[in-house]
């Protein structure tokens, strides 16, 4: 038998809260002295208390955990229950993780306003290439909404290619425009330069494209495309500080991608046109 001090530091809470379920019915002690009220316990309550302190940290509240006890849930069940909770717990750190890298985004922005880049950005003459992409619709133009589609769309790509026997020949392109829909929907566009006939790819759903040339006020970005809206902000200033006026999205060419997001090196394509 434990003392409810000792059941207490074995079973990670505090006595404090053993005193509140003894009152609440949800966990009696084994055992209560008549003479001096002091509580005692017995090792198989851990399973128990066990029990409590995962349906609580899965939101129930102690009256339901109560009523689920009280049901005799089996450990198959709730390690299920567990495992679900664990992968919204981490569906939920994913999330924050990447509010956490716009929300640096955005202060780096903030940071770099009035300073203007020395030789970071240039224009351009980018010539015609010919991708070999597949499409998808995205909610708007914010990271939270484009990397959702784009991630799965390059997942599929090269090993869909490689079911006709083709491999890039050339970079990697992402590029995007408004959705026929409007609504501030944005059509997705991951691709990679390939040399290959334009039209469908048999029946992978993949499309070869030759997209024209034009002017392009570029820059490179360093890191995640999570974190790219400094760099892009960047060459905007740089677009209104000299002269240029921006006619669309800007190219996303792929120039260099480790497994480390973090290691990507990335230029932006910005179509201009002489203000």
């Amino acid at each position: 038998m434990f003392t409810i001090g000792d059941f207490a530091r074995h079973g990670r809470v505090s006595a404090r809260m053993l005193r509140h379920y003894d009152a609440i019915g949800l966990l009696h002690p084994d055992r209560t002295d008549p003479a001096t009220g002091y509580r005692f316990y017995g090792a198989a309550q851990l399973a128990r208390l066990n029990r409590i302190i995962a349906l609580k940290d899965l939101g129930f509240t102690l009256q339901q955990v109560q009523a689920v006890l009280d049901e005799q849930v089996g450990t198959e069940e709730l390690r299920g229950m567990l495992r679900l909770r664990r992968a919204e717990l981490e569906e939920a750190m994913a999330a924050a993780a990447a509010r956490l890298t716009r929300v640096e985004a955005r202060l780096r922005s903030i940071e770099s306003e009035g300073r203007m880049p020395a030789d970071e950005a240039a224009v351009k003459s980018i010539a015609a290439v010919r991708v070999a992409e597949l499409t998808g619709t995205a909610a708007g133009f914010e990271p939270e909404h484009i990397t959702p589609v784009i991630g799965p769309l390059y997942d599929r790509l090269l090993p869909l290619l490689g079911t006709v026997g083709l491999g890039p020949s050339g970079p990697g392109i992402a590029y995007y425009e408004d959705a026929p829909e409007g609504g501030g929907a944005i059509v997705v566009h991951a691709g990679v330069t390939v040399s290959a006939p334009v039209g469908p790819l048999g029946d992978t759903g993949i499309t070869v494209v030759e997209l024209p040339p034009f002017e392009a006020a570029t820059i490179v970005h360093r890191g995640s495309m999570d974190g790219v809206l400094p760099t892009a902000q960047t060459l905007a200033r740089w677009i209104d500080a000299n002269g240029y006026r921006s006619t669309g999205y800007a190219r996303e060419i792929s120039l260099e991608c480790p497994d480390d997001r973090d290691e990507w090196v990335t230029e932006l394509q910005e179509p201009v046109t002489r203000a």
